[in-house]
């Protein structure tokens, strides 16, 4: 389904007509930016897979005729960051949206170091220091400008068996909600979405067997309609109603159903 008229007018009169969109290689990343593309949005599109960019830049310019910037990178890497950052320097970006990321499962001190620090500087490292940097891009250029957030449903308790990938998007939760009260006023939007298991190349990467994921059309759907209409977002119909049902359940226990639920997903790598 495409996005209407009206949500389209309203996003480009609010923040122009470019966007950025890291991990747009697949997924939920994809999606943002073939159904902004297809609404007229020129794009800047960063991933680790030159092949699948060069596709979607491709696909864009031919259907819908915008213009897509391809930048391939790992933002694991500081210098990749930076690179990356230097070469929008001079675009008029006004969505921004960092859903670059990805997960790891099984018992925390069995899984490779390496692997976890990567995950670590990718999901909050790099998102930091992006936020950090468009923030004051925006402020100083007098720009109306909107920050999208990948947090997820797993960020507002600990999740044992995925301990530290929820602890890096409770580190994104918790600095999007605290920056849409500082930048209230100063006409920079935060957007955090939470999303629950989306039926992506996520959960192969993090060795988990999810079951009723959503589809990532839908969850970049929806997450494309509340840009500069609401703080968070959980952008489908089941991880909204868990994460609501368990509002009233005290933290410790909800820290006990998590892992359960999260050691059925992972059962071969949790002994």
């Amino acid at each position: 389904m495409k996005i209407s008229n009206t949500v389209t007018n309203r996003l480009k009169q609010h923040y122009g007509n470019w966007a950025l969109i890291t991990g747009a290689t697949s997924g939920i990343g994809r999606e943002l930016a073939m159904q902004l593309g297809a609404v007229g949005f020129n794009l800047v599109i960063t991933g680790r897979r030159e092949a699948e960019l060069d596709s979607i830049r491709t696909e864009l310019s031919e259907n819908h005729q915008v213009e897509v910037l391809p930048i391939p990178g790992d933002l694991s890497k500081r210098k990749d960051v930076d690179q990356l950052l230097l070469d929008v320097a001079d675009l008029k970006l006004g969505i921004v949206i960092l859903n670059a990321g990805f997960g790891t499962s099984g018992l925390f001190g069995k899984t490779p170091l390496d692997q976890e620090i990567n995950m670590l500087r990718l999901n909050a490292e790099s998102l930091m220091i992006a936020a950090h940097h468009f923030i004051n891009t925006f402020e100083t250029k007098n720009r109306k400008g909107a920050l999208v957030f990948l947090s997820s449903m797993v960020a507002f308790q600990g999740v044992p068996y995925t301990a530290h990938y929820a602890a890096t998007k409770a580190y994104v939760q918790s600095l999007g909600e605290a920056l849409s009260i500082e930048l209230k006023g100063r006409n920079i939007d935060i957007l955090n979405v939470a999303p629950g298991p989306v039926n992506t190349g996520f959960s192969g990467r993090a060795d988990l067997n999810m079951t009723n994921a959503a589809p990532p059309a839908k969850i970049a759907r929806n997450i494309i309609r509340a840009i500069g209409k609401k703080k968070t977002v959980f952008p489908d119909g089941m991880t909204k109603f868990l994460v609501y049902s368990m509002r009233t359940v005290p933290r410790s226990i909800k820290i006990r159903i998590m892992g359960t639920v999260m050691k059925k997903f992972t059962k071969h790598q949790t002994k």
